[in-house]
């Protein structure tokens, strides 16, 4: 019994070396754009974290992105120097040897002090923004949602000027979870200002589940938390959900250009289990109504 575990465990091993080795992934259709990566949900340190982490080095031998968002729950569990190391350090060794950034958000389960990492590029704030190429990105503590962090999001938004603007954070305002679902609270606070002056899209995690929502007043949202923790089963589909994926980890790769933004969610296998394209819509796109009870 016990050898025909061994022989089943070097089995699946070697299908998901097959795997890595073999990607189902489309290269950059513009050489100019702006390319990145999407992870969420990250910190286990366990198997499933490294067997994501080694596929999404292996994309970039086809899909060469230049930086990673993090979409928060960084680290589960303990803390240490040894857990920073385990859980973050070593997976992602050959994209921090390559000097590939990740910028970190907050997630639930994590320790506020982790915007005191420098590999998470926070600058010791638990809010801030940075601009890549034609995308302004404005990255939110959704465990804490004080007045002075949206008056904080309502200037930066404001003085803006970039062709893309694009927010990220842990609790997605939309989401077809069984477990969690829409945070709406949240989205009321947020969905005003994100309408008002014209965010085009959001990134979350939480939701251990790679999901795509229809687009909301304009706005296209996604989760991607499922990178090293896995709910199967969870979306509950309906009329939110536009593409999903729960069967398994994933991660995001994401090509932007002046006018286009492109997508590809990847499995721990090395599958391409969503994709898709739009066009930078309006800018502003509408006047913020009331917020929505869905």
């Amino acid at each position: 019994m016990l050898m025909r575990r061994l022989v089943l465990l070097a089995m699946l091993c070697a299908a998901v070396t097959v795997a890595a080795a073999k990607l189902a992934i489309q290269a950059p259709a513009d050489p100019a754009s702006t390319r990145f990566a999407v992870i969420g949900d990250t910190g286990t340190g366990d198997k499933y974290e490294n067997d994501v982490a080694q596929v999404l080095i292996k994309s970039r031998e086809v899909f060469p992105f230049t930086f990673v968002i993090m979409m928060g729950d960084n680290l589960y569990g303990s803390e240490r120097p040894q857990d920073y190391v385990n859980k973050f350090e070593k997976p992602y060794k050959a994209l921090l040897d390559a000097n590939i950034p990740f910028y970190a958000t907050l997630g639930n389960h994590d320790d506020p002090n982790q915007r005191l990492y420098k590999p998470f590029n926070m600058n010791g704030e638990r809010y801030y923004t940075f601009t890549k190429g034609p995308i302004r990105f404005f990255v939110l503590d959704s465990n804490y949602m004080d007045t002075r962090q949206v008056s904080w999001l309502e200037r930066e938004l404001q003085t803006s000027t970039d062709k893309w603007k694009m927010a990220y954070f842990h609790h997605p305002l939309y989401s077809s979870g069984g477990r969690h679902g829409s945070e709406i609270d949240l989205r009321q606070q947020l969905e005003p200002l994100f309408l008002k002056y014209g965010v085009d899209v959001v990134f979350a995690g939480h939701e251990h589940f790679y999901e795509r929502i229809k687009p909301q007043k304009g706005i296209h949202y996604f989760t991607s938390g499922g990178a090293a923790k896995l709910r199967e089963g969870d979306v509950k589909r309906g009329e939110l959900t536009a593409a999903a994926f729960d069967i398994d980890r994933s991660f995001m790769l994401v090509e932007v250009s002046v006018e286009t933004f492109r997508f590809q969610t990847i499995s721990r296998l090395g599958q391409r289990v969503d994709e898709g394209t739009f066009a930078l819509g309006p800018e502003p796109k509408q006047s913020a109504p009331a917020a929505s009870n869905q």
